[in-house]
């Protein structure tokens, strides 16, 4: 999986490639480590997002938890596939999806 992280003052936006799995989650959990000191918009970009497992889906929550306390996170350009397992998994209703 590829992580694209672009710091644009107090927004953070995260490009994601490949799929995101009990393998690549932990990637992405030491990539949102200490990058979310500081933003208050935490942008998401499932564009290039073949595949999610439950394993990602913990990552998600738990940026999903740590940016309500701080600002907002939303959570981009979502596929029929990934947007099938938010509905089914209720997340489609925890996150900001756009």
């Amino acid at each position: 999986m590829n992580i694209i992280k672009i710091m644009d003052e107090n927004k953070l936006s995260i490009s994601l490639e490949g799929r995101l799995d009990t393998t690549t989650a932990p990637d992405l959990e030491k990539a949102l480590e200490g990058s979310l000191d500081g933003v208050s918009e935490l942008v998401i970009d499932m564009g290039g997002l073949d595949y999610l497992s439950s394993a990602g889906l913990r990552i998600l929550l738990g940026a999903q938890k740590s940016m309500n306390k701080q600002g907002s996170m939303k959570v981009t350009n979502v596929n029929e596939t990934i947007m099938e397992i938010f509905e089914v998994t209720g997340f489609a209703d925890i996150l900001t999806i756009e």
